[in-house]
């Protein structure tokens, strides 16, 4: 079946996941040559920050994994259908110590279909659900890797059609929606009392957005093609919940629908591929946003306009080594809502600026290495912290080791550090573990 490159969709999917970083790059990669596999990977770790905390809610523990997948691609005539399903075990030593519960269980199941119509109209369908504790295996929601006890469901879902007008121009429309739900719930009034708990993850994360755009593509010559598009982004918070209280009437609260915002997206830009070891591609453009549904109290301005940019480059220097690096820049809704005492205003999106890159090397046919960088860079809009930034730094080393076609071991490491502002506290992680994963 003909592929296509969507690179709307790719951005679409970006901007929604600022964090999706694991402890290790996917080494049982789905085989398109079999219709079935099964995998099975087990890990034993140290987690020096589980909980992601500082100060004495930082906690550490020695603790195992292990994740089961299951892999299916049906290639059939003009149809291309495929699934996958991991679960994953975690198990926490310091946990059982402590008396809680030492387990954590996980879900991932990825599915999509993918059918030429003709030889110029194909279409796709992808979605990805995911029901965890871990901020890392989210695909949308939080900037922040937010760690929750509890059933925490994150979907998404994505259709794109593809068309050939003519040799030179084609277009990509495309559908994405993304709904999140934290077990986590149940703020009221009084959780904003002295000594109250205050907002719940639920009431400022729970959300079902929406984004649809359309593409036009011209092929200015085989290795070149420029775009222009446009994207309407619109986000819906669902919990319902009390997220903040008005500093000037403690009877005037903030609640979730409050951060609803719809987005229009503007860009051009360009895919093109120097030689078959190195491409490029780029996207600029304009990103306005309208949060309509502050209430009254709230004097802020309602409309923002903010620069938007995607960039890669893949550059492969030898067989089976080669080099990525990207950069995004977006408006995205804040996860972490605050009011500001001395105005009122509630803190509605944050600016975001993600610079990544990765390496793959093969060291030897056997041995496989693999480094991965992730820098991101955020600003408040309104808020406690208004005009306040906060880094994330993330850094992955794994290298892995093929004993037999079935059976491969691997040993890696993890860096998370965050410099956060006012209203989140900054921390570091280190994770060390070293496993081995059999695929049949």
């Amino acid at each position: 079946m003909k592929k296509f490159f969507v690179s709307a969709g790719l951005a679409a999917i970006g901007a929604g996941s600022l964090h999706a970083a694991t402890y290790a790059p996917d080494v049982t990669a789905m085989d398109a040559s079999k219709i079935w596999s099964v995998s099975g990977t087990l890990r034993g770790f140290y987690d020096d920050n589980y909980t992601t905390g500082s100060g004495s809610q930082k906690r550490a523990s020695w603790g195992f994994e292990f994740s089961p997948s299951l892999n299916l691609i049906v290639p059939l005539q003009q149809t291309e259908i495929g699934l996958r399903y991991t679960y994953g075990l975690y198990y926490y030593q310091d946990r059982e110590n402590s008396g809680a519960n030492p387990i954590d269980q996980t879900h991932e199941a990825d599915l999509w279909i993918d059918h030429a119509f003709t030889e110029r109209l194909e279409g796709k369908v992808q979605d990805t659900f995911v029901d965890s504790q871990d901020p890392q295996l989210t695909t949308s929601g939080a900037s922040l890797p937010y760690r929750e006890e509890g059933n925490n469901i994150d979907n998404i879902g994505i259709v794109t059609l593809h068309a050939e007008v003519t040799m030179l121009l084609s277009t990509d429309v495309g559908y994405q929606n993304s709904y999140v739900s934290y077990q986590n719930h149940g703020a009221t009034d009084a959780s904003f009392l002295p000594g109250g708990s205050g907002a719940s993850l639920a009431g400022f994360l729970d959300s079902d957005s929406h984004l649809i755009y359309l593409n036009l593509n011209y092929v200015y010559d085989p290795d070149l093609v420029f775009l222009v598009g446009y994207q309407f982004g619109l986000n819906q918070y669902t919990a319902g919940e009390p997220i903040g209280v008005d500093p000037f009437n403690p009877n005037l609260f903030y609640v979730s629908d409050n951060l609803n915002s719809y987005s229009h997206y503007g860009y051009v830009g360009a895919q093109y591929v120097f030689n078959e070891n190195l491409s490029v591609t780029a996207q600029v453009g304009i990103q306005y946003t309208a949060n309509d549904n502050l209430p009254s109290f709230d004097s802020q301005s309602q409309t923002s306009l903010s620069p938007y940019a995607q960039a890669a480059a893949t550059y492969t220097y030898l067989p089976g080594s080669y080099v990525q690096v990207g950069l995004t820049q977006s408006q995205n809704s804040s996860d972490t809502p605050s009011v500001n005492t001395s105005t009122g205003s509630l803190s509605t999106y944050e600016e975001s600026t993600v610079i990544y890159g990765s390496v793959n090397h093969q060291i030897t046919p056997e041995l496989l290495g693999s480094l991965t960088a992730r820098w991101q860079y955020s600003t408040w809009h309104g808020g406690a912290d208004d005009g306040g930034s906060q880094d994330l730094y993330d850094l992955g080393l794994n290298f892995s080791y093929a004993i037999n076609p079935h059976v491969s071991a691997e040993i890696g490491y993890n860096f998370d550090y965050l410099e956060g502002g006012q209203l989140v506290s900054s921390y570091h992680r280190n994770r060390e573990y070293i496993g081995i994963t059999a695929t049949y």
